[in-house]
Parts: C-alpha cells; structure tokens; sequence
C-alpha cells in the first residue's frame, strides 16, 4: 500500500472514463430548479395530469394507463426522483454563493471601519492642532494690551510713543 505524501487533498477514486464540468451540470441544475418553481410549470403539470385521466377515462378502447393510473405515478415518482437532488445542488450553490457574498460584505465592512477610524484619528488630530491656532481675536486683544502698556509707559507729551503722531 502506498501513501501520499500530501494528506491535505484527498486521492483520487476510480475514474470510470465520465467526464463533466460541474460548472456545467451546475448552471443546468440551478434552470431545472427556477423552471420547476414557477407557476408556468405548475399550470402545465396541472393541464397535463388532467388530460391524461380524462383521456385514460373517457377513451375506454384507446386507454393506455387504467384507474389506479400507476404510469402517471411512475412518471411522478421519477420526475420527484430527478427534481429533489437537482434542486438540492441548486440551493448548495446557492448557498456557496451567499457565503462568498457575506465574506465579501464582511471584508468591505471590515475596510470602511477602518477608513472611518482613520478618518476619526485625522479629525482628532485636527482638533488638536486648531486648538493652539491664534486667530484675530487674539491677536487683536494681545495687540490692544500691548498698546495699554505702551501707553502706560510713555512720558507725557511724547505723541510717538502714544501712535498720535
């Protein structure tokens, strides 16, 4: 007996010489699927039951499937036989494909978090700096009290030191 080195993958079975792209069979699963969930098929199923009992009970010599009607089960019975597994591997699909989304939505989120954080720390620091920023207020107050002690200072007489000048 021979081991694989790799053990994460698993081997390969008997190949019976049947190939399919599963991407494929797939797509035609998924449109077997929508087709059978519509109402056009419902009515057409409905129409068509209906024509063959009324056709297996009014053609007495012509009927091909008597009361109990045990083709039509037959044909039902296949046709749930073939429907149940595609529809199945329609809603796995289905299902891989909201996961993908939702790690995709969750990788978007995960990304304008961070730019809304950033953007915070940026405003934050924003803040920061404006808040030592001097504005005319200031400058107009600190040049007013300036003027006082300068006028506080000057002789009398000194028109200069006064700015009348």
């Amino acid at each position: 007996m021979r081991r694989h080195e790799d053990l994460s993958t698993p081997r390969g079975g008997l190949s019976l010489g049947i190939h399919y792209d599963p991407e494929a069979f797939g797509r035609f699963s998924e449109a077997i699927a929508r087709f059978l969930g519509t109402a056009r098929f419902l009515v057409a199923q409905t129409v068509l039951v209906a024509l063959w009992i009324a056709f297996n009970v009014a053609a007495y010599a012509l009927r091909f499937d008597p009361y109990p009607f045990i083709l039509l089960n037959l044909a039902f019975s296949t046709q749930a036989a073939y429907a149940a597994p595609l529809i199945l591997l329609a809603q796995n699909r289905q299902a891989e494909r909201d996961r993908a989304e939702v790690e995709r939505d969750r990788e978007t989120n995960a990304r304008t978090q961070a730019d809304a954080e950033y953007l915070a720390r940026e405003l934050a620091s924003v803040r920061l700096v404006l808040a030592d920023v001097v504005t005319t207020e200031d400058l107009t107050d600190a040049v007013e009290r300036l003027t006082g002690a300068i006028e506080r200072l000057a002789p009398p007489g000194n028109e200069l030191a006064r700015g009348t000048g």
